[in-house]
């Protein structure tokens, strides 16, 4: 490819609106352009990166069995309705209406679309296991786009959809498609951790994400460095200290705490440990109040109580429900005495002796609180927030937090699917079954701009051979030298005849432009052709990651270079 004839856009300073070293990069390197927030188009080098990046996933898609479909990506609204979530996705589902006002969804992800395809085309057990997948465009409504590419409205994502006879081969599908990810991302560049994650809105029973570790990520992972543990904040498990103290009963009292309503100060006015307080939050599920009790340390993981709860939308009451459900106002409400509202316990206050909680009063409190002489509890659950410093599930290790970046996401679904939008299949026996599903998604875009940050430093981007829009390209030190032009040209045809993927930049700059401009778009070698080392009859090669220089002989330019670019690929396979 000749620069000359390339369209070729890039910027010396960071565009204003620009968070992520990512986004900064892939604006300044002409990857992509902005169409308005959250909407971006490739440019014609980006278009490279992606095409590479879709190859890899596709390459490695096929190799594991799956095959590639193409569902509309504009959906019906029924499908929707069947599965249950028209209303669950909320406000980031972009719907519209046809002439004929019809309702129809632009697909924020397709599991009833691949299931709908399934119904209307498998009968069979004979024709199971299978695992369908396609490469297109995604949209959501995000209230929040950022980072580019990162977070968007319109996106590419990869997603796959396995339907088995039973959970056996549920289990060897999904193991399968992991394996698939660990391929993809090795060859990308990427070293992408499966981490525990909370299945969501897509329903299922295990669900791993792809994180790549970068104090960018948006999702906070807590992981045992003994063991190697990970798990999303969302779905993480540890085990809490508690209180193991024998202490005998005391007489339920009520205390004077004017103004006195938060944990930290109510630890202060008692002289006495967090972990003696039982919390109780008021929420709205569904509209509907519920309470919750949790030790005073802790915090409850809204995730994890939505999943208990199987409610569509949670929030924190607000101060005119908690006086409604509680008679206090914010900082005073307890479970005694409580009655016709539904009440919930994380598990860390069952060994509570002794406790306090406030009153149901302004200005009091209760102290000497125990569960089953003072109030019941009928509902307990796993509902806190793991957090640092816990101690491991598995090996009993102190926990430690990172952030990630998510690239990939595996789902164990069941049968959510198929039962809700009734697909079966005959089975051996000639009986009506419902298939079980799994999903798979991998982000292109945020793949894409994952490796950037990973892989960058003061000059620019710096790819990875298997995902940069050129393997090499040729510089000519001068475009006014006949001869620097002739053997630049030389040696930019012999490995186009070797099917290397080389660029020359042969505009009319100058080499200062050119470097620079090599460096920022990140090309792994530079083949400089200068005057001096020609004299010498050698050119020279810069590779783009450590800076590192050889001197070739020119007779041998062709299989040195190639030699180079074959061993760079060997640390990607």
């Amino acid at each position: 490819m000749r620069f000359s004839k390339f369209l070729i856009y890039t910027l010396r300073e960071d565009p204003k609106d620009a968070e992520s070293i990512s986004h900064k990069l892939m604006i300044r390197a002409g990857l992509i352009y902005k169409e308005e927030s959250g909407l971006y188009g490739y440019l014609p080098l980006g278009l490279r990166v992606y095409n590479k990046v879709v190859s890899i996933v596709r390459e490695e898609m096929n190799k594991a069995g799956a095959i590639e479909a193409l569902p509309t990506i504009l959906t019906p609204a029924s499908i929707w309705k069947e599965s249950g979530r028209l209303d669950v996705m909320g406000k980031e589902m972009i719907r519209i209406k046809d002439r004929r006002d019809g309702l129809l969804v632009l697909g924020p992800t397709h599991e009833e679309a691949f299931t709908d395809m399934v119904r209307r085309t498998i009968n069979s057990y004979k024709q199971l296991p299978i695992t369908l997948y396609q490469i297109a465009k995604k949209f959501r409504d995000e209230i929040r786009p950022r980072f580019g590419v990162m977070r968007c409205r319109e996106f590419t994502m990869k997603d796959a959809y396995s339907f088995d006879i039973d959970e056996k081969g549920l289990d060897e599908s999904y193991l399968k498609m992991r394996q698939a990810y660990i391929n993809v991302f090795k060859r990308v560049g990427l070293n992408a951790l499966p981490v525990e994650a909370d299945v969501g809105s897509m329903g299922g029973t295990r669900s791993e994400e792809f994180m790549v570790l970068s104090s960018l990520g948006e999702a906070l992972i807590l992981y045992c460095p003994k063991c190697n543990y990970y798990a999303n904040i969302e779905r993480a498990e540890s085990i809490i200290q508690e209180n193991t103290e024998e202490e005998e009963e005391k007489p339920l009292q009520e205390v004077d705490t004017p103004n006195v309503y938060t944990i930290e100060d109510l630890t202060k006015f008692f002289n006495t440990s967090p972990k003696k307080f039982i919390k109780t939050l008021v929420y709205l599920a569904d509209n509907t109040p519920i309470v919750v009790l949790i030790r005073g340390d802790l915090d409850v993981n809204e995730t994890k109580l939505k999943n208990y709860l199987g409610c569509i939308e949670l929030e924190l009451a607000s101060n005119e429900i908690i006086e409604k459900v509680t008679n206090a106002p914010l900082g005073f409400a307890g479970p005694i005495g409580l009655s016709n509202v539904r009440i919930i316990a994380d598990n860390s206050i069952k060994n509570i002796k002794n406790g306090i909680t406030g009153a149901n009063k302004k200005d009091k409190h209760l102290v000497g609180v125990n569960i089953g002489r003072d109030f019941v509890v009928e509902e307990f659950a796993e509902i806190r927030s793991a957090k640092a410093g816990d101690k491991c599930k598995i090996c009993g290790e102190t926990l430690k937090e990172t952030k990630g970046i998510e690239v990939g996401h595996i789902f164990k679904l069941g049968y959510k699917y198929t039962k809700s939008m009734n697909v079966t299949v005959l089975d051996k026996d000639g009986k009506r079954i419902h298939p079980i599903m799994g999903c798979y998604g991998i982000g292109i875009d945020r793949t894409i701009a994952a490796i950037i940050e990973v892989n960058n430093d003061e000059n620019g981007i710096v790819w990875p051979i298997t995902v940069a829009p050129f393997e090499a390209i040729v510089i000519p030190i001068s475009t006014k030298d006949p001869k620097l032009i002739d053997i630049s040209e030389e040696i930019y045809n012999s490995l186009i005849k070797e099917r290397i993927d080389i660029a020359i930049d042969d505009r009319e700059e100058s080499v200062g432009v050119k470097f620079n401009d090599a460096d920022l778009i990140g090309i792994p070698f530079k083949i400089i052709v200068g005057k001096k080392l020609l004299d010498e009859g050698k050119i020279e090669v810069k590779r783009r990651d450590n800076g590192e220089t050889v001197t070739i002989p020119l007779p041998e330019a062709k299989k040195k270079i190639i030699e180079l670019i074959l061993e760079e690929y060997k640390k990607y396979s």
